[in-house]
């Protein structure tokens, strides 16, 4: 996928390494070095031993199936999250996770309040073709995808698929990507398996859900 470079975002170090992803409907922004490698290096080890780190069941088609990945959902009071059939309430944040978050909002101008925090044992481990469009996260969420460990391949497609070609983008250790606008109502997003990757990945991906549709949706 081609990308062209932008301006920088307002107070992020690593003043040369945005780009935008030029697909049609989307809010696509990329840093392949957002962390340095050292810096990745030590989160990625850090996240991997303070996440308690559990493999979620899904139901689909009426039955349950373990997720070919482990997970865990994390974040301020009040963010419980609805996805794959089941109510997530947030696990508080640990000291790494919170030291991203800060970092990510200083650097971003945006607001994180949640994130779905996501490790991939080795290319085994996958996520199908999905949006973030769950009602909690609004109209046009906002979400950054921090990537460590193994680089992997993120293939998009429009929404629905008859629509067009699918693209990929690797994803580097210490990269981020934004997608935000409407960029969950037009694509849909996935990790597909890779069996030649024996390496672990950890995925962050932060989001923010407004204080009145965590309100709405699950009503004290």
């Amino acid at each position: 996928m081609a990308a062209r470079r932008i301006r920088p975002m307002l107070g992020d170090p690593h003043t040369a390494a945005w780009q935008e992803l030029p697909l049609p409907g989307a809010q696509l922004r990329y840093a392949p070095a957002w962390l340095s490698t050292a810096e990745a290096d030590a989160a990625f080890a850090a996240l991997r031993a303070e996440l308690p780190w559990t493999q979620q069941s899904i139901r689909v088609f009426g039955k349950e199936h373990l997720q070919p990945r482990l997970s865990v959902w994390m974040g301020d009071p009040g963010t419980d999250y609805r996805y794959s059939g089941r109510l997530f309430a947030p696990t508080p944040w640990t000291p790494t996770a919170a030291a991203l978050r800060a970092r990510l909002c200083q650097g971003s101008g945006r607001a994180f309040n949640c994130l779905l925090a996501n490790l991939y044992r080795d290319g085994q481990d996958s996520m199908g073709w999905h949006s973030d469009d769950e009602p909690e996260l609004g109209p046009e969420p906002q979400i950054a995808s921090l990537s460590l460990g193994a680089a992997r391949d993120f293939r998009l497609r429009p929404r629905p698929p008859q629509r067009g070609p699918a693209h990929s983008l690797r994803l580097q250790h210490g990269s981020l990507l934004l997608m935000e606008g409407r960029t969950q109502r037009h694509w849909q997003h996935a990790l597909p398996r890779r069996a030649r990757c024996s390496d672990a990945r950890i995925n962050l991906t932060f989001r923010w859900i407004p204080p009145s549709n965590t309100a709405e949706t699950h009503p004290a």
